[in-house]
């Protein structure tokens, strides 16, 4: 693969998909700027860029902290001159039905999944509009589109994400700075070690969604790449999520019903 000298910053890059993410773009001769709370898993990912001769650095980030975020964006704007793509990766999970979720658990979730994803652009916005280049990689999930059941602030979350990305491509586009956003469905992953949230029986069965997928991160990183610079506006990974998308764009009372035929099945689980 060619060299493609592209300067890339990716939160939540210390396991996981923004992991993945950072080996993918390494194979094709990309800078690296990771971010991550997990130092450790920080670590562990340099050394594997490192290994397939790549460069990169390393920088723990907390995505709640504005001022973190802005000292990442100064970081990259003097050891890499500015970026070329930022991956707002960074996320966590959670579950339970709205009348056990707490003001916290939303709180929590919020300030993570959404405003993560905001101060992000907003710390790296300067950089972009002065180079009127570059491309924001938004990481959602079918969850934004398609709304399940026992995880409302979860889905909160990922939707305005979503709807974050819409506005930035018709107002940056302009400006010659391109966005996509990504909904994944279940995939192989570490997600749930992450997990927040009163409804255990959820996290066990996301759980086994999860390991039965045949999809794996690094598959999910591949897609990303290709369908960024392939310059789709929203990629869906999965072929069952974008079956599901065009269901629900054809006729949503057909998903409204299948989706309420899951919550009965799950209060009835639950004893409720």
């Amino acid at each position: 693969m060619q060299n493609s000298g592209q300067r890339v910053v990716i939160t939540g890059a210390g396991s996981g998909l923004g992991r993945e993410l950072a080996l993918r773009y390494a194979r094709a001769g990309a800078r690296l700027a990771l971010a991550d709370m997990n130092t450790e898993g920080l670590k562990e990912s340099l050394a594997m860029i490192e290994e397939l001769g790549a460069w990169g650095f390393t920088e723990r980030c907390d995505v709640r902290d504005f001022s973190q975020l802005a000292a990442l964006a100064q970081t990259c704007q003097e050891r890499m001159g500015g970026i070329d793509v930022l991956i707002n990766n960074a996320g966590v999970s959670s579950g339970g039905f709205f009348w056990d979720l707490t003001l916290e658990d939303w709180e929590w979730q919020i300030s993570i999944n959404l405003m993560g994803v905001v101060k992000g652009c907003k710390a790296f916005m300067p950089m972009l509009m002065e180079q009127r280049n570059g491309r924001i990689i938004n990481i959602a999930s079918m969850a934004a589109l398609m709304q399940a059941p026992g995880m409302s602030n979860y889905n909160v979350a990922k939707a305005g994400v979503v709807a974050l990305s819409e506005s930035l491509m018709v107002e940056l586009g302009p400006l010659g700075i391109k966005v996509n956003v990504v909904c994944p469905s279940f995939f192989q992953t570490n997600l749930l070690d992450s997990y927040r949230g009163p409804d255990q029986a959820s996290k066990e069965q996301v759980a086994q969604l999860l390991k039965s997928s045949p999809i794996t991160a690094a598959d999910i990183a591949n897609i990303i790449v290709e369908q960024s610079e392939a310059d789709r506006f929203m990629i869906l990974p999965h072929e069952s999520g974008r079956q599901a998308w065009a269901a629900k764009q054809a006729n949503p009372q057909v998903i409204y019903d299948e989706m309420t035929r899951l919550t009965i099945k799950k209060m009835e689980a639950a004893g409720r």
